[in-house]
């Protein structure tokens, strides 16, 4: 194979390369996003992994450790505006996360139930903490037998290695402006007024909670306290306990909350806002399929490099 054969080669592998990225890409823009949809559908967001506060995903390399705040009340906000939108799955695969990133998407939640869109609730392996406070705000819930949910509580903790810095023969100074300034810090132990002050701010936020998932499940705050301590449950326990309406799987969740809007067929017309198809997430899939294709290619041309012998010429 001549050098001016060797360049076109390569010249058509990089061209069916891109091409087959830039399908790729469009397929999966097509599928998630909605663009061929009929007029009305369920649209559906994803909270996968610890919650916190934080800006959207790039759409190019979109994380996946974690859920940013701000992706969330921007799917839940296009999914309100939206006037083809006629109810909301938030499918929840959670373990916890931040409180104040917690409470911003249960605002938006908010918002979209007095639009008039109800949301249901699908949790996956995991619906725990702050995953079941955002939970507690849907207008039904799905759980699975084994889902491990529950664990309505808060704590803060914070580590202290003074002995060990004595130890080391290291001390550690400091100059503040308040005599709190460097309360939690983990060079010094925490006196009984701030351990008193800690304990203050945690259980204001377990009561705020506890409130959201009494309002949430229509029960009264004392109940819900006497299981608010933290433990973890299944699915089957939380739905003992009225934390669940029924157990059911995602496409359980998705033809009732169809059902719930009167939207009926087999094949439910379903909405996505979100920047899951990145780059990363298109490489995935593509690339196997890609290299393979180019690696068959390279094999092909080789051995017919190989195998090439003179032959004779008449000039």
């Amino acid at each position: 194979m001549n050098e001016k054969n060797r360049k076109w080669m390569i010249a058509a592998v990089i061209i069916l390369f891109i091409s087959a990225i830039g399908a790729g890409l469009l397929t999966k823009l097509k599928k998630e996003t909605g663009m061929d949809l009929s007029k009305n559908y369920v649209a559906v967001v994803r909270i996968d992994g610890a919650i916190y506060g934080g800006p959207r995903e790039n759409f190019a390399f979109a994380s996946s450790e974690g859920t940013a705040s701000e992706q969330i009340m921007y799917e839940l906000e296009q999914a309100r505006k939206d006037s083809r939108v006629k109810a909301v799955l938030i499918r929840i695969n959670s373990p916890g996360g931040s409180t104040g990133a917690t409470q911003e998407i249960a605002e938006e939640m908010d918002k979209v139930k007095s639009a008039g869109k109800p949301i249901v609730i699908s949790m996956g392996d995991m619906c725990a903490s702050a995953g079941y406070w955002l939970a507690s705000k849907g207008d039904y819930v799905f759980a699975n037998p084994a889902t491990l949910t529950g664990s309505i509580g808060v704590y803060m903790d914070y580590m202290n290695v003074e002995e060990l810095m004595n130890k080391l023969g290291v001390k550690n100074e400091k100059i503040k402006s308040g005599a709190h300034k460097d309360i939690l810090s983990m060079y010094r132990p925490m006196t009984e007024e701030e351990n008193a002050m800690i304990q203050k701010m945690v259980d204001d936020i377990y009561e705020q909670f506890v409130k959201t998932v009494a309002d949430g499940r229509r029960m009264e705050p004392e109940k819900v306290k006497t299981f608010a301590d933290g433990r973890i449950l299944t699915g089957q326990q939380a739905m003992e306990l009225g934390l669940v309406d029924a157990m059911g799987n995602y496409y359980d969740a998705l033809n009732y909350a169809a059902g719930r809007v009167g939207m009926e067929g087999e094949e439910i017309p379903v909405k996505t806002y979100s920047s899951g198809t990145s780059l990363k997430n298109i490489l995935n899939g593509e690339m196997k399929s890609i290299l393979k294709a180019m690696v068959e290619q390279m094999k092909s041309e080789m051995i017919g490099a190989v195998s090439e012998q003179p032959v004779p010429s008449i000039r």
